[in-house]
């Protein structure tokens, strides 16, 4: 990941010393999982995890001048760990074992570690989320449909919704979790042909996974189902975003991000506060989708493997996680530091919407007075369009039309924003589930 969007904590979970840390530790396990059940002296196991060697840039770096003769990352760390201890026990290391046994039961250990972190700030992002909703829940603005003037809302139903879908993201982001949770040590075609399953269960166990039926490797569906609840997440933040960057509109002004002390919007235009975080986040929203396809194409592997998956992962599962943390992180700052102008959103309201928002309130009204329904249609639909044309309040047109028949207090009741929105409490009761 470039340094722009990198988190140090995801960083560090995927570092080469990090990786090998996991692997040496899987190669140790796996040696007293073999003493556990009598295959080999405990005192060998010992010995190894007292001359295990620590794992440093040092020690990553032999590793990667050894990778040049071996040309396999896993037999280069054999290699570079039997040369370190340099004693008979070293003959253990990697004992009935192939590389994925290795790699893939480290990945989990690194995917559950991420997803550790990803999930904390995905449920920080739920409470800012339902913090702001309720807020708001109270706060009027225009609802919008085809990007047109619809009904009234509130800017606190918004975000509960935004806060609803976020909490479904959480869910889908701990299945995932849950999925890759797994690891195995049954060798070369996964029938523990030359090892035995009791060694399996010990190593995943001190590593909190659990041993899965596996080819060589893991079956890649998990792997792909958490590439996919991490663009779920990410079109959640994008969804957010995109709300953001229409309501932020110059024409619209209803919300701004946060605007610091110094920062400037353009380079050449003094006067832009423009919605650079809502934008970059639906910009990386595309890229965790990017991450989708590859990861389901690696699903189908020839026989009982290939390592076409090999190079994809390296790239797009430790990207993924840093994205999807960096989305959700910024996004649950984007929304706690929002600034909501609800005199903006009144005005758009009231006042610039002409009354058009209420032409449905106005239809039932005729209609309860015992008017065609369809005749009814089409005199609202003629007066609002007049009012558009015009300039005029819908009301004011309505109220000059000779077919409109009702009286005043029907057209108080029919134009009243709270008994629009008298029901907006609903959302706050869905809320109380998450």
């Amino acid at each position: 990941m470039i340094p722009r969007y990198s988190i140090p904590r995801i960083t560090s979970i995927f570092s080469e010393e990090a990786k090998m840390q996991r692997w040496l530790e899987i190669e140790l396990l796996a040696v007293e999982g073999w003493a556990s059940i009598g295959h080999i002296p405990s005192e060998d196991a010992i010995t190894l995890r007292k001359l295990a060697p620590v794992v440093d840039d040092a020690f990553c770096k032999e590793v990667a001048k050894r990778e040049e003769v071996t040309d396999h990352d896993v037999a280069a760390f054999v290699d570079v760990v039997q040369g370190r201890v340099d004693a008979p026990p070293a003959r253990w290391l990697h004992y009935g074992m192939t590389s994925s046994d290795v790699v893939d039961t480290a990945l989990g250990v690194a995917l559950v570690e991420a997803m550790d972190a990803i999930l904390e700030v995905s449920a920080r992002l739920v409470a800012t989320l339902r913090k702001k909703a309720e807020e708001h829940i109270h706060t009027p603005v225009a609802g919008r449909t085809h990007g047109m003037f619809a009904e009234p809302t509130t800017f606190g139903a918004k975000l509960a919704l935004f806060c609803l879908q976020a909490d479904r993201d959480r869910a889908r982001l701990e299945r995932a979790q849950d999925g890759i949770a797994v690891g195995k040590l049954s060798g070369a075609v996964g029938t523990y042909s030359n090892i035995d399953p009791r060694v399996e269960e010990y190593v995943c166990s001190h590593l909190g996974l659990a041993p899965v039926p596996a080819s060589q490797v893991i079956a890649r569906d998990r792997h792909a189902e958490l590439l996919w609840a991490c663009a779920m997440a990410g079109a959640t933040v994008e969804a957010i975003a995109t709300e953001i960057r229409l309501l932020h509109r110059s024409d619209v002004g209803e919300v701004q991000e946060r605007f610091a002390t110094g920062q400037k919007g353009s380079s050449a235009m003094p006067h832009k506060r423009n919605p650079i975080l809502s934008e970059r986040l639906c910009g990386v929203a595309r890229m965790l989708r990017g991450y989708v396809v590859p990861g389901m194409e690696d699903i189908t592997l020839w026989h009982e493997r290939d390592i076409s998956h090999s190079s994809v992962e390296r790239v797009v599962l430790p990207d993924a996680c840093h994205l999807t943390y960096y989305s959700l992180d910024r996004c649950a700052g984007l929304v706690d530091g929002l600034e909501v102008r609800a005199d903006r959103m009144l005005e758009n309201l009231e006042v610039r919407s002409l009354g058009l928002l209420f032409s449905q309130s106005v239809l039932l009204a005729l209609v309860e007075s015992g008017m065609d329904r369809d005749a009814a249609y089409r005199i609202v639909q003629r007066d609002a369009g007049q009012a558009a044309e015009t300039g005029k309040h819908f009301r004011t047109v309505l109220e000059e039309d000779g077919e409109v028949s009702v009286g005043s207090d029907v057209l108080d009741k029919a134009f009243s924003l709270s008994r629009t929105l008298e029901h907006v409490d609903r959302f706050l009761e869905a809320l109380k589930q998450v």
